[in-house]
């Protein structure tokens, strides 16, 4: 049995209760007292400590908690062999297990992009997504106080997600000439949920996938994290080069392909309907699955798109994605899948797995926004800011950009993929623009490659911040 030799002070800042737990606490760690050690009854504990009985109750109960004691009726207490506690006495620090960890982290140029979007002063030039401005608030607080009523309960939902929920999307998806019954729908927790499930229920680690170059998926380490290898098919202003993605294909078989047909994510590049059925028949051909990424669909600005690849698709090919998060507000949390049934059900079960199921209370209101329409009148309005803004950004980008960088006008989504005309460290260009409030998203997060790149997104920032961010940006260009 131990004996001891120490009493806490009574003065201290710290509580008694707390003083007793650190010190057998680190009496254990540091090996002083091993594994199966017995420790004296409750009452000479006290006694030793000069403490009540509830003071060192309160430490011991904290200890089992912890894992670092243990007790038996008739055994006493004892140092205990838990897990945790052996990896306390192994000296294995949480530091030490983040990086052992099977999980990559993000890139350290997205991890300090991810902190500086919420700085106030900041002028987020990049961001993908719509600024708080553009969102239907006062409509969706409407819409919440309204749908309250009707919400039959705050339960989990169906595997699949909420029905009334699937049935809207299933209307919804038919406008863009997808046939998909609410059994071909799978609700998600927004569209990056939907390609994290698609890769843990339908790929095995060392599956390859085609990726389009750039890409948003390269600039996510998660999925090479599971030992997913991506063969990167270059851009071409139409959209992917389908003679590359032949020629890769030929020599090594892959498991799919990723893309963005519409309003592509960095470029912004739209890819014509003669392409979008090229694309398809080889796909087939081959028997090359397709996930593609839709969440930009409803954000044309001068004429709809092409039809999406799952309305030209007759053989089940193709896993559809899209969400409400780039027209409501990526809050809401909604997206969805829609493919073959057994598929939609393996990625539901998987989902459960996961999480459960999305959010109970935005699938409600998600469903009660479609079923009234609310879309058409909202997306008519943004559709026109949006082109506005656009419109503006342009102006600004032949005002201060003209000889230093090209660019395409976007016909629709968030982006203009600018191309500067002089190599400059991407690095020393993003920490100089930090330092003046600016952040900014270069290609080479989407494109190891693409070190002449920014993204630049008209959806956040405010005009006279696009203006000035602009302007800057362009000044710190020729000095670097």
């Amino acid at each position: 049995m131990v004996t001891i030799d120490w009493q806490p002070v009574r003065k201290a800042a710290l509580p008694l209760y707390r003083q007793i737990y650190l010190y057998i606490r680190d009496k254990i760690q540091s090996n002083q007292w091993t594994d199966g050690t017995l420790l004296p009854p409750q009452r000479l504990l006290a006694k030793a400590f000069k403490v009540n009985r509830s003071t060192l109750t309160a430490a011991l109960d904290e200890l089992r908690a912890d894992g670092y004691v243990s007790s038996r009726q008739g055994s006493g207490i004892t140092v205990s062999s838990s897990a945790w506690s052996e990896l306390t006495a192994a000296a294995r620090s949480w530091q030490e297990r983040l990086s052992a960890d099977a999980f990559r982290s993000n890139l350290p140029m997205i991890q300090q992009i991810n902190e500086l979007e919420f700085l106030p002063q900041m002028i987020r030039l990049g961001t993908g997504e719509l600024s708080p401005s553009l969102f239907p608030n006062t409509r969706l607080r409407e819409l919440i106080a309204a749908t309250a009523p009707k919400i039959e309960s705050f339960g989990y939902q169906e595997p699949q997600g909420l029905r009334q929920l699937r049935q809207q999307v299933s209307l919804h998806l038919k406008k863009s000439g997808i046939m998909a019954s609410p059994a071909n729908i799978l609700i998600v927790s927004g569209a990056l949920q939907a390609l994290q499930l698609i890769c843990f229920g339908l790929l095995a680690p060392r599956d390859s996938i085609f990726v389009e170059s750039p890409s948003y998926l390269l600039s996510l380490k998660l999925f090479s994290s599971l030992q997913l290898h991506f063969s990167e098919i270059p851009m071409t202003g139409t959209g992917l080069s389908l003679s590359s993605l032949k020629a890769q294909q030929k020599n090594h078989r892959h498991s799919l392909l990723y893309t963005v047909p519409t309003f592509h994510n960095p470029t912004g590049t739209l890819m014509p309907l003669a392409q979008r059925q090229a694309l398809l028949d080889f796909c087939r051909e081959a028997r090359l699955p397709i996930v593609e990424d839709d969440v930009y669909r409803d954000l044309w600005l001068e004429e709809a798109p092409p039809a999406p690849l799952k309305a030209l698709d007759e053989s089940g090919l193709v896993l559809y994605v899209s969400s409400l998060s780039k027209t409501i507000g990526p809050g809401l949390r909604i997206g969805w899948i829609a493919g073959p049934e057994p598929v939609i059900q393996r990625l539901a079960d998987l989902k459960m797995q996961h999480d459960y199921g999305s959010s109970s209370l935005s699938q409600w209101v998600a469903a009660e926004w479609l079923r009234q329409d609310l879309e058409t009148d909202h997306l008519r309005s943004l559709r026109h800011r949006l082109r506005q803004r656009r419109d503006f950004t342009l102006q600004c980008l032949q005002a201060y950009f003209s000889g230093i960088a090209e660019w395409q006008k976007p016909a629709g989504g968030f982006y203009i993929w600018l191309k500067l005309n002089k190599n400059i460290s991407m690095p020393a260009l993003f920490k100089a623009a930090c330092a003046g409030n600016i952040l900014l998203n270069p290609g080479c997060l989407y494109d190891q490659q693409a070190n002449q790149y920014l993204r630049i997104s008209y959806a956040y920032a405010k005009t006279e911040e696009i203006e000035y961010g602009l302007s800057e940006l362009a000044k710190l260009i020729k000095v670097l």
